[in-house]
């Protein structure tokens, strides 16, 4: 199983390289947010990163077999959300990756690790920033799981099958983290008519044209590891 899920990795290893052409603006980038928007965003986000280390803590403590699907799940986000596919007006779009751990561990844990992957891409690939850490990290690692663990829940108790949940969690987690984005940016640059809602609605119409389909494949994704994870008989109690 896990020499599979090593070769679908590494496929999307492959992908990254291939979309690795300039393009403006990854995540929010470097200078982008006021030095007030930032420091508040960092604030906000700063209690579910601390949540979320507590709660890694105890999951590896409940399972030593965790660690791996942690570094699984982290190594999952890193590589989607590194992807550079260009949108409308030389902006980019990219996955998140965040659905699937988040279904394996909950939110919290994915507070800590898509804050890592952010870190590693605004200090190894120019992608995203120090100083808008705290938002990007607020939008992808927090809005993003939360809403899609709660999405995955609901479907759960719905009866939905584990497949279409992972699919609805991922999906809807990348485009949540879209709108979020969406709302950082206006506050920042409000629309000189029509104020912070009337720009959010621009930023949306930018991203949404290609977000939407990438939220879909992403959700694709996310089943088709599952699949390759949920068919090891040695592998049980992973998924909530």
């Amino acid at each position: 199983m896990m020499k599979k899920v090593s070769q679908l990795i590494g496929l999307i290893v492959l992908l990254v390289m291939l979309s690795s052409k300039s393009v403006f603006a990854m995540h929010i980038m470097e200078g982008y947010l006021s030095p007030e928007l930032s420091g508040l965003w960092f604030v906000i986000f700063l209690p579910f990163f601390v949540i979320g280390l507590l709660r890694m803590k105890k999951v590896v403590q409940e399972n030593k077999q965790n660690k791996v699907f942690l570094a699984l799940s982290g190594a999952f986000v890193f590589i989607l959300s590194a992807l550079k596919l260009p949108s409308v007006t030389g902006s980019t779009s990219h996955p998140t990756g965040v659905g699937l751990g988040t279904t394996m561990f909950g939110p919290s844990v994915m507070s800590v690790l898509g804050t890592i992957c952010l870190l590693f891409q605004a200090l190894f690939l120019a992608h995203g920033g120090l100083t808008t850490l705290g938002a990007n990290a607020f939008s992808m690692a927090v809005v993003g799981p939360f809403v899609g663990y709660f999405v995955y829940k609901v479907a759960r108790k719905l009866g939905v099958n584990m497949q279409v949940s992972i699919f609805l969690c991922a999906c809807i987690a990348d485009i949540a983290t879209y709108f979020t984005t969406s709302l950082q940016l206006a506050m920042a640059y409000p629309d000189v008519e029509n104020g912070i809602m009337g720009a959010a609605i621009k930023f949306l119409g930018v991203f949404m044209a290609t977000q939407i389909p990438i939220a879909i494949i992403e959700g694709l994704l996310s089943v088709v590891l599952y699949n390759l994870i949920a068919n090891n008989k040695e592998v049980e109690g992973v998924f909530k």
